[in-house]
């Protein structure tokens, strides 16, 4: 009986299809990391950090001020009214930052209406999560919630 050569047997190739999987898959993984950027990852992240004792004390300015607002939305308004504290009437930045994309994160300044409603108008209704952000124009109280988009019956921040 002849023996059957090594090229026409299942094992040797069963053998060698395996490592070639495990060095093509680690191929495309590093192709991937050397061409994609890095938006999650922050360049200063020490800066950030010690930013982050900044907004704190700002929250609790917020907070000692009794600020309460209401975000509601309509389409691409976003309508946000005050209900607690005394009464701003002055310009807000209000920062929009989305959970996962960087490059839909935008921030608007908005004044009050007539009747004390801040209006924000969006491209496009927003949806999705997002971390919102109130500022005043002097910078001496902040904001922030996260935030489910769209809102229904509108969403508080205090």
């Amino acid at each position: 009986m002849n023996p059957t050569p090594w090229y026409k047997q299942f094992w040797p190739w069963f053998l060698i299809v395996l490592p070639l999987c495990a060095v093509s898959a680690s191929t495309y993984t590093f192709y991937l990391a050397s061409t994609s950027p890095f938006s999650m990852v922050s360049e200063d992240y020490y800066k950030e950090g010690k930013g982050i004792n900044q907004d704190l004390s700002r929250q609790r300015r917020a907070s000692q001020l009794g600020l309460v607002f209401k975000l509601e939305q309509q389409g691409r308004q976003l309508l946000l009214s005050q209900h607690g504290g005394d009464r701003i009437g002055t310009a807000l930045t209000i920062r929009f930052h989305h959970a996962t994309i960087a490059a839909n994160d935008f921030e608007q300044t908005v004044t009050a209406s007539g009747d004390g409603i801040y209006r924000l108008h969006t491209e496009q209704p927003l949806t999705g999560k997002w971390r919102v952000q109130i500022d005043n124009y002097d910078g001496s109280w902040r904001l922030q919630q996260k935030l489910m988009l769209p809102v229904d019956g509108g969403h508080w921040f205090n």
